[in-house]
C-alpha cells in the first residue's frame, strides 16, 4: 500500500516473536532483491485499543508512528473486515490514534487522523541544549547555517523553510540534519516552501528511510511550524510529490486528511 508514494508492506497477524523484525524489514523493503518500500508495518492484536500498528523502516529501526502508515492501516483493516466500525483506535508506540474513514460503497475514500497534540519543549523532541521551543534556531551544518524549527509529531521532525524546493539538495542536506549530534535520537527533516497563508509545498529525508515522496507526520509538523512561525494560518493544504493532504490544527490538536492506496497482495517466501 502507499500514502501518497510513501509504501509499505503489511503483514497481517503473523508472529512477530517469531521473526527478526529489523532483518526481515531489510529484506523485504530492499527495492532490487525484495518486494521494495520504506518499511514493514505488522498488523496486530491489542489489549489497549481495538487493534495495533507496528512499523519497521527499511534501514530495520522501528518508529513509534507514521502518518501515511496510518490512513494505510485504518483502510486495509476496515477493508479487509478486521475492523468494522468507521472511527476506531490504533495503538500505536506513540500512542492511541483514532482514524475516521470517509467511506463509498464500502471502500475507503479518504482518512481523517487525529493524530494527537504535537510537542514543542526540547526536551520532548529530544534535542540537546537549555530547554524551551525550537522555533527560527540557528543549527550549522559544515560552513552553512540554517534557521530550523523542531517538534515532536509522534516522532521528531525538523523543519528548514526554502524559498524553492526544487533547487534544494535535499538528500545531502537531509543527512546531515538527521545525524547531528544535537538530536540524540536523530530526527526526521523537512524542508518547507510556504506557496500562501493555507498552502505550502513539504519534501521529506524520512529519519531511517531516507528521501520519501511523502510524510503524514512531517505535513502536520511542517503546518504546525508554519504556524508557529505566523507564514500560516492553522489549517493548510500541504502539497507533496504525489497530491496532497489536509492538516488542521484545532485546540492543540492535529487533523490529517488524505488518501491510501492498495497497490497488490501475494505472498513471499522469506
Amino acid at each position: 500500500m502507499h500514502g501518497l508514494g510513501n509504501d509499505f508492506i503489511f503483514l497481517n497477524l503473523i508472529d512477530s516473536s517469531k521473526y527478526d523484525l529489523q532483518a526481515l524489514a531489510i529484506k523485504l523493503c530492499n527495492r532490487n532483491t525484495g518486494i521494495g518500500a520504506d518499511g514493514i508495518v505488522l498488523i496486530l492484536p491489542s489489549e489497549k485499543a481495538d487493534i495495533r500498528m507496528r512499523i519497521v523502516n527499511a534501514d530495520g529501526s522501528e518508529a513509534n508512528m507514521c502518518g501515511n502508515a496510518i490512513r494505510c492501516f485504518a483502510k486495509a483493516v476496515y477493508e479487509s473486515g478486521a475492523i468494522s466500525k468507521e472511527s476506531f483506535t490504533i495503538e500505536t508506540f506513540a500512542g492511541t490514534i483514532i482514524p475516521e474513514l470517509i467511506t463509498e460503497n464500502g471502500k475507503v475514500k479518504a482518512v481523517r487522523v487525529n493524530m494527537g497534540e504535537p510537542h514543542l519543549s526540547r526536551a520532548e523532541i529530544p534535542m540537546l541544549g537549555v530547554n524551551g521551543t525550537v522555533i527560527n534556531e540557528t543549527l550549522k551544518i559544515g560552513a552553512e547555517t540554517f534557521l530550523i524549527t523542531s517538534l515532536l509529531m509522534g516522532v521528531p521532525h525538523t523543519m528548514v523553510f526554502v524559498d524553492d524546493l526544487d533547487q534544494t539538495e535535499i538528500i545531502a542536506i537531509g543527512k546531515q540534519i538527521e545525524r547531528n549530534p544535537v538530536f540524540p535520537k536523530g530526527t526526521n527533516v523537512n524542508f518547507v516552501q510556504v506557496l500562501n497563508d493555507h498552502e505550502i509545498k513539504v519534501r521529506t529525508w524520512e529519519r531511517g528511510a531516507g528521501s520519501t515522496l511523502a510524510c503524514g507526520t512531517g505535513s502536520c509538523a511542517s503546518a504546525v511550524a508554519s504556524a508557529l512561525t505566523g507564514q500560516t494560518g492553522k489549517q493548510v493544504t500541504v502539497h507533496l510529490a504525489l497530491g496532497d493532504l489536509y492538516i488542521e490544527w484545532i485546540d492543540n490538536t492535529v487533523f490529517m486528511t488524505g488518501p491510501a492506496t492498495n497497490v497488490f497482495s501475494g505472498e513471499i517466501e522469506i
